[in-house]
């Protein structure tokens, strides 16, 4: 059945960039910008990821955190965080369980998209892109924050 919002999320557990493990409900504290994309180093996520770094400082001013999802190995997404000066935690899900848990899976891997979470791991917002082409903006996220809470 899928996710909607008003679920709970689902919890997991994936290996961070910095190769430790991250408990989602261990680590939620307020709203949480949940995002999977597709693949460290390619052109749209890099688009989306820095245009989600260039404004993290309005992200965190609205009480949010942002934690993102690959399926790429802890060390890939170690060096994408570096490469493109990421302040947000990258997490690896090679196998996709945790994207499917999401509805962010498909035959030819993880789906774009987009979560939004209170801290009790209520979903208030969740939009997949239909085609990992395309991505949410910035001004769209923090607008649509602005809405749910």
């Amino acid at each position: 059945m899928a996710l909607a919002t008003g679920d709970k999320a689902p919890d997991f557990s994936l290996v961070a960039d910095n190769g430790k493990p991250y408990k989602l409900s261990s680590k939620i504290k307020g709203k949480v910008l949940l995002l999977f994309y597709p693949g460290d180093g390619t052109p749209v996520c890099e688009k989306q990821l820095t245009e989600y770094r260039d404004g993290v400082q309005s992200l965190e001013e609205l009480g949010v955190n942002v934690v993102a999802v690959s399926g790429n190995d802890h060390k890939a997404t170690a060096t994408f965080k570096k490469t493109l000066n990421l302040p947000f935690t990258l997490l690896s899900d090679i196998d996709g369980e945790v994207a499917k848990k999401y509805d962010s899976f498909d035959w030819y891997g993880i789906k774009r998209s987009v979560f939004l979470l209170d801290k009790n791991m209520e979903i208030k917002y969740k939009h997949v892109e239909p085609v990992s082409i395309f991505s949410r903006t910035l001004d769209e996220i923090k607008e649509m924050i602005k809405r749910k809470f």
